[in-house]
This record gives C-alpha cells, sequence and structure tokens, in this order.
C-alpha cells in the first residue's frame, strides 16, 4: 500500500498545531512520523473524525488524559484534571475547528472534502481502517508531553 504524502499530511498537521496555539494556548512542534496500528491505552482520549468527499478515511488526535485535561481545562478557562462533560465537549470541538481549518487549506489547493461529526473514544482499543495505511505524527510539546495524530485517507 503506498504511503501518504506530505500534500495530503501537512494540512492536518498544520491546523493542529496552529488550532492547538490559538484555542489551547499549547505550541507544539511536528515530530517524525511513523507508520502505525492506530491502538490506544486505557488512559488515552481519541477524537476520531471521517473525511469524505475527494479523499476518504479518518483523522484521530490523542491526548494523554493529563493533556486532556489540560487542552480542555485552557480552552474552558477551568483548570482540570478530572473530564466532565464540558471538557468533553471541548475537546470534540477542538477536533472540529482542526478538521474544518484543514478542509479550508484543501479548499484552497482544489481538494474538496467534507468531515463527519467528532467521536470520543475512551480506553483500550485499536481502530482499523480499510482507507490506507495509518501514519501517526507526534505533536511534542514544550514539557516533553506527546498529542498524536493519525492519519489514514486516500484520494479518491
Amino acid at each position: 500500500m503506498a504511503g501518504l504524502s506530505a500534500e495530503i499530511i501537512n494540512p492536518f498537521l498544520s491546523a493542529a498545531t496552529q488550532m492547538l496555539k490559538d484555542v489551547a494556548q499549547i505550541s507544539t512542534s511536528i515530530g517524525k512520523p511513523t507508520v502505525r496500528k492506530a491502538e490506544f491505552n486505557k488512559d488515552t482520549i481519541v477524537i476520531m473524525i471521517g473525511i469524505t468527499g475527494e479523499m476518504k478515511g479518518q483523522v484521530m488526535m490523542s491526548f494523554p488524559n493529563d493533556v486532556a485535561c489540560l487542552v480542555a481545562g485552557n480552552m474552558c478557562m477551568m483548570p482540570t484534571t478530572e473530564l466532565n462533560e464540558l471538557h468533553m465537549s471541548a475537546i470534540c470541538e477542538l477536533g472540529n475547528m482542526i478538521m474544518g481549518n484543514a478542509a479550508t487549506i484543501f479548499s484552497t489547493k482544489g481538494v474538496g472534502i467534507d468531515i463527519t461529526p467528532p467521536a470520543v473514544c475512551v480506553g483500550n482499543m485499536a481502530i482499523a481502517s480499510s482507507a490506507s495505511q495509518n501514519i501517526c505524527v507526534p505533536l511534542n510539546m514544550e514539557d516533553q508531553r506527546v498529542i498524536s495524530v493519525d492519519i489514514s485517507v486516500k484520494e479518491d
């Protein structure tokens, strides 16, 4: 199976780093992409958003629980160590903002995509995709914590 090109991956990463900075006040740097199975442990919050249109597949953002608390707390201006319904809603909205911005970037390149509503997953899980291989790109925070972006899409 052919790998995903930088032209496909970069709009998602650009949108993610910008939205994390703008709405959650978290600066990240893009790490080295790897091919991996989309497997997550019990202390991980995963936001999964489907892609339709001229590309098909899914993008997942995974946050260790403490990072999810930091992101949601910053977005809600209410620091937290435990995610409640409001915090989970904020994390979902972050996913919507990231994917909406990625869709805008793709549209400027003449590629039309639509996104599905976000699904929140918590706990031990593996998510398979028939779209393409899964590329995981770490978004490294200054304190060595990581938010992972898993991209599994193919052009139609």
